[in-house]
């Protein structure tokens, strides 16, 4: 049994759970996986007890005592304490800094978009009317893939697979499944997640989730 388990939901609909999950099996993060149900509320009852803020995902480390870290940016950096050798930042300490500001950007930004177009990879593509305040947040997310993936030369935001593409993977899942944007970065990005094997075993499992969210399916 592994030390690590990580608390997710389901996997159709819940961007927090696909980025920590993503993060870990494309880095070859050994954890077992604990699906708890969805609910449709901020708070998924079955968190109760595991982690304070009853929200997903949240990472327990059974070796050391089953302590729980339950913010995905919190997650992120101790995963790279415990397994600096895995890439979780890139090497360089540029890199490595804009990888960071990338990823604060996302977790506080990007509200319009997350509200109006919720995470559905399960559902064919679909043209959706958004506000001003959510267009902006598609051209800045954008305007963000195009700059870094012209600086870093691809084929992910920062070259090679970091935090800061798990991070972005459910902005671009929006942006795809709502038609919010068609350009050659996005384009670019979507061809380098497609080809990667824990992109292609998440997405397979959407498929096979059978629960609704009706919440979430729009259009």
């Amino acid at each position: 049994m592994t030390d690590l388990a990580l608390y997710i939901t389901n996997k159709n609909y819940s961007s927090w759970s696909l980025r920590i999950w993503l993060l870990m099996r494309a880095l070859d993060i050994p954890f077992e996986e604990v699906m708890v149900p969805m609910t449709g509320e901020a708070q998924i009852p079955g968190m109760t007890g595991i982690s304070p803020t009853g929200k997903v995902p949240c990472l327990v480390d059974r070796d050391q005592g089953g302590l729980a870290i339950w913010e995905s940016t919190a997650i992120t950096e101790y995963l790279n304490e415990l397994f600096p050798e895995c890439g979780v930042w890139p090497a360089q300490m540029r890199d490595r800094a804009r990888a960071r500001a990338l990823v604060s950007e996302m977790h506080g930004g990007f509200a319009a978009l997350r509200g109006e177009c919720p995470m559905n990879m399960r559902r064919p593509p679909v043209t959706l009317a958004v506000s001003d305040a959510c267009r902006a947040n598609v051209a800045r997310a954008g305007a963000i893939f195009a700059s870094s993936l012209d600086t870093s030369g691809g084929p992910f935001l920062l070259g090679r697979f970091s935090a800061v593409d798990a991070f972005y993977a459910p902005v671009l899942s929006r942006i795809l499944t709502y038609n919010l944007l068609d350009s050659a970065a996005v384009h670019a990005f979507a061809d380098a997640l497609e080809n990667l094997p824990a992109w292609q075993e998440w997405r397979a499992a959407t498929l096979a989730e059978t629960a609704m969210v009706a919440a979430d399916e729009l259009g």
